[in-house]
């Protein structure tokens, strides 16, 4: 069985039930306590009572500085409501890991954007060095992943289309919630997999719902596309794509091929005028919700619970300013 772990600005702590139990570790970041699974193993078989989840303050379990990378257009419902037909190629993009935010923050859109979308997606949490030119097989995940985080890629998508760029769009502070817990795996977890279920609502309402059977390029694989360029290390973040549901949904291919015939400016004009129309992009004050879990509970990833907020009016960790102070560091990387 999974083992679920969080993380507070006091530690580390094992999640059973509704009770936290202390690890005995002296790990800072992710990748100091991948290392020592001992305490955290030590820490699951504990016969002490805890601390109750309900008055612990979880932050990204997730530490940063470290490499985000994500997979685009990876669900099968995703390509559809994007306007893809036929077979779609694996792509990776990075994330700033300034954008890592705690699982109770406040996403803050920036002033200038003005259609914020969600996207709920699962994050691998790397446990081990993945070089460059490294083949892995299903049966190889569990020497690689150590576990399975919630996370939220949100996006500016006017940032995101009128600069054909996803690493602005996708990278302001707070655009990547992730958490409440990092779901550590054993090696026979890996076999339910598929069975995850990810969902998202906003102010109640059912988003995004759909398993990880949707996907188009699963995890093994998509380690081995991105390790043809990309090395990873323990504690680094792979984002493996979104279902369907997002606000952002391809215009009919008639109004598509009439705005290819429109000067740029004039057809982004049009465009964002119909989506101002979208009641489905985010605005302050709204509440998402985002959970993955298999049906039988053997992996839950808990609840994440983020309201969207402006610059003047939000809530964030304090300690984030301390742990991704050589981002930029790394994202070189």
């Amino acid at each position: 069985m999974s083992t679920n772990v969080l993380r507070t600005a006091d530690g580390w702590w094992v999640v059973r039930d509704t009770r936290a139990v202390r690890i005995d570790t002296e790990a800072v970041t992710t990748a100091g306590l991948l290392a020592d699974r001992a305490a955290v193993r030590e820490a699951a078989v504990s016969g002490g009572t805890g601390t109750p989840v309900a008055d612990l303050v979880a932050l990204s379990p997730v530490t940063t500085p470290c490499r985000v990378v994500a997979q685009m257009v990876n669900y099968r419902s995703h390509a559809r409501d994007s306007g893809f037909t036929g077979d779609i190629p694996p792509a990776f993009f990075r994330k700033a890991s300034g954008s890592v935010s705690g699982p109770h923050d406040d996403i803050v859109r920036p002033s200038h954007v003005r259609f914020l979308d969600y996207e709920i997606e699962l994050g691998l949490v790397m446990g081990a060095p993945l070089p460059v030119g490294t083949v892995v097989a299903e049966g190889d995940l569990p020497a690689y992943v150590a576990g399975l985080v919630i996370t939220n890629d949100v996006s500016a998508r006017d940032v995101q289309l009128t600069k054909t760029q996803f690493y602005e769009s996708k990278s302001y502070p707070t655009f990547t919630p992730a958490g409440p817990y990092l779901s550590l795996l054993e090696p026979e977890d890996f076999a339910h997999l598929l069975d995850l279920r990810l969902k998202l609502s906003v102010n109640g309402e059912p988003r995004q719902d759909r398993t990880l059977a949707d996907m188009i390029v699963r995890p093994a694989q998509a380690l081995t596309l991105l390790a043809r360029f990309q090395a990873l290390d323990p504690g680094d973040l792979l984002l493996t794509g979104t279902p369907g549901g997002t606000a952002l949904k391809a215009p009919p291919k008639a109004v598509e091929k009439i705005g290819a015939l429109l000067p740029p400016a004039v057809k982004w004009k049009a465009f964002f005028r119909s989506q101002a129309r979208n009641p489905r992009y985010l605005g302050r004050g709204d509440l998402i919700t985002a959970t993955i879990a298999t049906p039988d509970g053997r992996i839950d990833l808990g609840e994440q619970r983020t309201a969207v907020t402006d610059p003047s009016t939000a809530v964030t960790d304090p300690s984030t300013a301390v742990t991704d102070t050589s981002t930029a560091v790394t994202d070189a990387k």
